[in-house]
């Protein structure tokens, strides 16, 4: 059975570039991104796996730890690390996953099914609770935008906490819309900065956390 969001996270094993993890123990009570690679040395990639690194200590404030992985071994992903920081003016600073035999892959569906042994770029988001909160996959021509990973994150936390749901194109500070579960008398208790009622199914307030 293929993988829906609010799925509890298949659980495993595995041998990394810092060592082995086991995925649920690692995670712990933080976030995750685990994001795959079709192969290593393949140059989208490595432009991704070079953003991603300049991210981390974003994603860290965030209590977000990072995780990739790709179909080839540890000592292949030593030496394409050396390139991506060569290349990409950065230094790798999370593990990347060894995945030969396509075991962790298949686990969460990332093997192409009309492509051999072909692993699709797919990205997704964990919450604490080990349940997948995001899916994203991506053509091997397009590389990801890791800003936009970012920002639903921002929105993902941000709505966990708060009855509130993030308008099209939301960034980190600006208005946010109260759920349909709000009712209008309530509005006052909840959010105190104030609302505006644009038609009676959408109401706006200031994001509520900063």
């Amino acid at each position: 059975m293929s993988l829906r969001l609010g799925d509890l996270a298949p659980d495993f094993i595995a041998e990394t570039t810092e060592g082995t993890i086991h995925f649920h123990e690692w995670l712990g009570n933080s976030w995750g991104v685990l994001f795959s690679h079709p192969a290593d040395f393949t140059p989208v990639c490595t432009t991704e796996l070079g953003a991603m690194a300049k991210l981390t200590d974003q994603f860290e404030k965030l209590n977000v730890k990072v995780l990739a992985i790709s179909a080839d071994s540890l000592e292949s992903h030593r030496e394409w690390i050396t390139d991506i920081n060569e290349t990409q003016n950065t230094s790798v600073n999370y593990p990347l996953i060894a995945d030969p035999e396509f075991t962790i892959a298949n686990l969460y569906g990332m093997v192409h099914p009309n492509v051999d042994k072909f692993t699709v770029r797919s990205v997704f988001i964990i919450g604490p609770d080990k349940k997948i909160k995001l899916m994203i996959t991506y053509p091997a021509s397009t590389g990801r935008n890791f800003d936009e990973i970012f920002r639903v994150i921002e929105s993902l936390q941000l709505t966990a906490n708060y009855s509130v749901a993030t308008p099209a194109n939301w960034k980190h500070g600006e208005d946010v819309i109260i759920t349909p579960a709000v009712k209008d008398e309530e509005i006052p208790g909840k959010f105190p900065k104030g609302h505006t009622r644009v038609k009676p199914y959408l109401r706006t307030t200031p994001q509520p956390d900063i």
